[in-house]
């Protein structure tokens, strides 16, 4: 890229940053201290303000730049990732945002340990909460990688690394002096320039195209080099039965998986009531439905004004597809309106993996906080604030985020996303169903369930092609893999509400009726809710 790009892109940006730690700067002068505060932003915002910031926590890069690129390459199949993720929100809408809001205070753990031993089920909701968040933390920075080395000429590394160690500290940054307040106002900015951008680059592929979809499909479809086959099922799911298995396993993982992310459950915590926690995820269907249609238009543009070949000589995963795309509706390399959109979106991209890492990172550093250090501290010791300690987590889970980044840079950020879903959707939902709607739910029963799909998801994910034994492995001169698909969740997702229910009805304790009419009546009425 030209230096005019890399200026103005890295201008935008930089003014994005500047914003958003004045946003942050400011909120940390206004309220210090209180736990409801830090995790919850004080429960102060509307559901329009949630919703936004719901969008903008959800709105990733895995959308932006992974299900754009996924489509481009492999047409009709990348749309599974559009109708996964937003069909989710069905599930969240209609099972889990009011009664979690009712049931707990910050985490999923909250929720769990109402009804049962708080010991326990708050170490395993914890722990899983942190690997799915950090799993999440990867595809953000694999992510902000590839923008970088697209903008930086595509060949440094160097570069690449830095980037990647640059949005870790600036998370952390976030994350330790705003807590959720900031982190909500950086959401509901980065959801409104993601919006506007997603509109603008929409408008002017359907304009070059003279509105004419069909031209738009057949052109991608002319320069993909597979023809028709662009536009049906089966170039990347569809050639053996390996393949159709693994698009019924991802698909089952985009759609069960949302309901159980860590840093989407926290935001019902942040609105006054149920009713606002359930209005805020109606703003958010409308904003991230719009938003996935739109996402369809440029992954075909892409395809047919960039073409398949460029697209995968930039970066082989697609990540940098609608970067390039912007690059050519401007005007092309070099020229003023292709240097000028190329850099707001670069921008964008940017603030968005900003924005999410920001929310991911307070959602894995409360479930440490709250979860984990209250339940593990040595009992009669001094106990530390749960602030400082969630302070404190957010800068090792930023570390590890970065490692792991680091080492999984060349793979799709949309695939990687897939796997921190069916991470949520095997160990966290299944606890998170039970304890809801269950009434005879033990603790072992919640124990068996976090675990019984953490460990299988985490270990097939081992065993499977993503980390051994195929070119595009992480770990290509290596060969562990005895799990044939890329996404563990067909197996995983059944093996957790399995073993919910075998440890359920092996437990010896019986289930407290008296908790569990206690936590029906708060979770479907609201009453003693925080």
């Amino acid at each position: 890229m030209t230096g005019e790009h890399q200026t103005l892109a890295l201008l935008l940006f930089s003014a994005f940053v500047a914003v958003t730690l004045a946003i942050t700067t400011w909120v940390s002068r206004k309220r210090r201290g209180s736990a409801e505060e830090f995790y919850a932003g004080g429960r102060l915002f509307s559901p329009m303000e949630n919703g936004f910031a719901l969008a903008g926590d959800y709105m990733s890069a895995a959308s932006f730049l992974g299900v754009t690129g996924l489509i481009a390459l492999f047409g009709y199949d990348g749309l599974l990732y559009v109708v996964g993720f937003l069909v989710a929100w069905l599930v969240v809408l209609f099972l889990v945002a009011e009664l979690v809001r009712n049931c707990g205070r910050f985490t999923l753990a909250d929720v769990v340990a109402a009804r049962m031993r708080e010991r326990p089920v708050r170490i395993a909701a914890g722990t899983s909460s942190v690997t799915v968040s950090v799993l999440y933390l990867v595809a953000q920075m694999v992510g902000a990688g590839s923008l970088v080395a697209l903008l930086l000429g595509g060949t440094s590394e160097a570069a690449r690394a830095w980037t990647v160690i640059g949005v870790g500290a600036l998370m952390v940054i976030y994350v330790s002096l705003g807590g959720m307040r900031a982190t909500t106002w950086i959401q509901i900015v980065k959801a409104v320039l993601l919006l506007g951008g997603t509109i603008a680059l929409t408008a002017l592929v359907l304009m070059r195209f003279h509105g004419d979809l069909d031209r738009l499909l057949l052109t991608a479809a002319e320069r993909s080099g597979h023809g028709e086959a662009f536009l049906a099922p089966g170039l990347k799911y569809g050639g053996d039965w390996t393949a159709r298995f693994d698009f019924i396993s991802l698909g089952l993982a985009l759609v069960l998986g949302t309901a159980g992310l860590p840093h989407i459950l926290s935001r019902f915590y942040t609105v006054p009531t149920a009713r606002a926690a359930r209005r805020s995820v109606v703003w958010a269907v409308g904003l991230i439905g719009g938003f996935y249609l739109m996402t369809i238009v440029l992954g075909f543009g892409a395809a047919a004004i960039v073409g398949p070949d460029a697209v995968r000589g930039s970066n082989a995963a697609g990540n940098t597809a609608v970067p390039l795309l912007a690059l050519d509706l401007g005007g092309g390399a070099g020229s003023t309106g292709g240097t000028v959109l190329f850099a707001i979106v670069a921008a964008v991209a940017f603030a968005t993996i900003l924005a999410v890492v920001a929310g991911i990172t307070l959602a894995s550093s409360a479930s440490v906080a709250h979860d984990l250090y209250a339940s593990l501290r040595r009992r009669g010791g001094k106990p530390r604030s749960e602030v400082a300690v969630a302070r404190v987590a957010a800068v090792g889970v930023g570390v590890v985020a970065i490692a792991l980044g680091l080492l999984a840079r060349d793979l799709n950020v949309a695939f990687l996303v897939g796997l921190a879903f069916a991470v949520a959707a095997s160990a966290n939902l299944p606890v998170l169903l039970y304890s809801l709607f269950w009434r005879g739910f033990t603790t072992r029963g919640a124990v068996w369930a976090v675990y019984g799909g953490l460990v299988p998801a985490v270990v097939l994910v081992v065993l499977s092609p993503v980390v051994s034994g195929s070119p595009d492995s992480l770990f290509p001169g290596v060969d562990l893999q005895y799990f044939p698909l890329q996404n563990p969740g067909l197996v995983s997702i059944p093996l957790g509400f399995l073993a919910g229910w075998l440890g359920t009805v092996t437990a010896s304790e019986l289930p407290d009726e008296a908790k569990h009419a206690e936590t029906e009546v708060r979770s479907l009425t609201g009453a003693g809710a925080a």
